[in-house]
């Protein structure tokens, strides 16, 4: 019997009753000394706190390890970690599981992230014999002005997507995520057995984001994915332009070399479709915005159309009701409009970029932001 099948198998019977699963979380963490309290207090105030928290100092140089272990957590050291976060993941998660009973759970988070005081507790609820990981639904913490502003909408819009569709998750989100101990050995064995790519541990080395492919390795094992909206954690954003720039490439092109990896499953099919809504969306706006300007300067302005006008009206509607709980200031920046379609380009231009790099196999770097 395959890896697969036998993974299915293992999970189709109920769960047996038994004590309390116990509660691991693990940091990983690379210079976070200004932001590691945060999130260690983040988890010591849950409903239902950790029993562990661990902080995996991972070639820090800084006063990491001190903060972390002054805050009540206890540090991981990796040695010889030349593989970033899912190298230093995977060393901390061999140290921990072995202590580990299947049924037990781990919370890996970002070390920039705080979790709200109701994720563990209904994270936990959330598990059954067919939930195999549950994702955090992340919102951008105040600050970075006019783009801090925009990217706070864009996590919304998000998870009112996520709600609207059951929180079903797209990403188990490297920002916080609870695993199954169980479920975390069947991806190694998975992984081991060829099943999945991605190397012979955890997470998987091969990729660029690791997130994604891990989501796409427990869909894979049968497995569903869930971001219920009670795991809200509020996360960082990007300052500069230039940052942005690195993070959504590295995120579009790991999502892109995933599906390469993967190829075409009954898991991956839904990416794919989504991935290519994306892109011919991007076209079509493209091409909108080019006929617009060229018949704008050769004959002027078209006049009122009372049918783009409804369709322009339905599309700002959309626009603001998903972003009224980030405030006035989100709905007034979405009724404008013209802030977002820049912001839009900007989207595209880094989808089309990631694309042409997959196509050229240039190597594209994780780069820490």
């Amino acid at each position: 019997m395959s890896g697969r099948h036998a993974a299915r198998r293992a999970h189709a019977a109920p769960e047996q009753p038994g004590p309390e699963p116990r509660l691991a979380a693990l940091i990983p963490a690379h210079n976070e000394q200004d932001r590691i309290a945060a999130a260690i207090q983040g988890l010591w105030n849950q409903t239902r706190p950790p029993d562990l928290v661990v902080v995996v100092a991972d070639n820090c140089t800084d006063d990491t390890a001190l903060v972390a272990e002054a805050h009540g957590a206890q540090v991981f050291h990796t040695q010889g970690n030349t593989h970033k976060k899912a190298g230093a993941l995977n060393q901390a998660i061999a140290w921990m599981l072995p202590h580990l009973d299947d049924r037990d759970l781990l919370l890996v988070q970002d070390a920039d992230t705080v979790l709200n005081p109701w994720f563990a507790e209904t994270a936990r609820a959330t598990f059954n014999r067919r939930v195999g990981a549950v994702g955090g639904v992340f919102y951008g913490e105040e600050g970075g002005g006019f783009l801090g502003l925009l990217q706070r909408m864009e996590f919304h819009r998000y998870a009112w997507e996520l709600e609207r569709t059951g929180g079903k998750a797209q990403v188990l989100t490297g920002t916080g995520t609870m695993f199954r101990a169980r479920v975390l050995r069947e991806v190694r064995s998975a992984r081991r057995a060829g099943v999945i790519g991605g190397g012979t541990s955890y997470y998987s080395l091969a990729s660029l984001t690791e997130d994604d492919e891990m989501t796409k390795a427990v869909k894979t094992l049968g497995y569903r994915a869930m971001s219920p909206a009670g795991c809200a954690v509020t996360t960082e954003v990007m300052p500069t332009l230039g940052k942005l720039w690195h993070q959504r490439l590295r995120w579009q092109r790991g999502a892109l070399e995933n599906l390469r990896d993967y190829g075409w499953t009954r898991v991956t099919a839904r990416y794919f479709a989504q991935q290519f809504l994306m892109g011919f969306g991007a076209l079509s706006f493209l091409v909108y915005l080019t006929f617009m300007i060229t018949f704008t300067t050769l004959y002027g302005w078209p006049g009122f159309s009372p049918f783009w006008t409804a369709i322009g009206l339905l599309f700002m509607v959309e626009k603001t009701v998903s972003v009224r709980r980030a405030g006035p200031r989100a709905v007034l920046v979405a009724a404008l409009m013209i802030p977002e379609m820049l912001y839009d380009l900007f989207q595209h231009a880094v989808y089309f970029s990631s694309l042409w790099g997959l196509v050229r196999r240039s190597e594209e770097k994780w780069v820490a932001t």
